[in-house]
């Protein structure tokens, strides 16, 4: 997690670093927080709305913090972590996750990241997701990071597996889906269904592996 140097400290970013400070007392430094606030808004600029930058920065900052936290065993990991890859971050992947953490209930850690992130998830995914009743309206795409690879047990990617960085101890599954971007809300559906299929399968897997446990 280093720092983008173009991007300076303004107050909305010192009151995100101090309240992650607070989360965070005892796991990283106030400097590394602050780091990774800055980093975090120079990689979501590009593609982000100006006024919503603050909020997502600050979600992205905090879920990079606790991936890396995971990663070096500086937090608790109860449960699997599942990452799911794309290349925007703005189909396949939110549906994904979507779908296993609404199926999963808590007994798994979902994340979601693209290798090139587009500026905003699909409407028509929105639009399949509350149809099956899941609300993702809070969803945004974010950026492939290392640690979020790091603090994962399962990746699963779709069609990009050689873009994703491959670390060992980790369980990593491709799964061959149609880019529904730019697709009617019918074509996404059908891709709902499918990775609904698919999800059902994985945690079916990882509830087996925790009872073994």
């Amino acid at each position: 997690m280093s720092a983008n140097s173009d991007v300076t400290v303004s107050p909305e970013r010192a009151g995100t670093v101090d309240g992650l400070v607070e989360e965070f007392t005892g796991v990283f430094a106030r400097e590394a927080i602050a780091d990774c606030v800055l980093d975090s808004y120079g990689q979501l600029r590009p593609a982000r709305v100006e006024a919503f930058l603050p909020l997502l920065a600050y979600r992205f900052a905090r879920e990079r913090l606790r991936t890396a936290a995971v990663g070096q065993s500086l937090l608790p990991h109860p449960v699997p972590e599942v990452l799911f890859v794309c290349t925007h971050n703005a189909a396949r992947s939110q549906l994904a996750a979507a779908v296993l953490a609404h199926e999963a209930g808590g007994r798994v850690v979902v994340r979601s990241a693209g290798t090139a992130p587009a500026a905003a998830v699909q409407p028509e995914v929105l639009t399949a997701l509350a149809e099956v009743g899941i609300d993702a309206g809070g969803a945004y795409p974010k950026p492939l990071t290392e640690e979020s690879v790091a603090a994962a047990d399962v990746v699963v990617t779709m069609g990009r597996g050689d873009s994703c960085p491959v670390l060992p101890g980790r369980r990593y599954l491709d799964w061959d889906l149609p880019d529904p971007d730019g697709a009617p809300l019918e074509t996404v559906r059908a891709v709902r269904d499918d990775i609904t299929a698919r999800v059902r399968t994985l945690l079916t897997e990882l509830d087996a592996v925790q009872v073994a446990r």
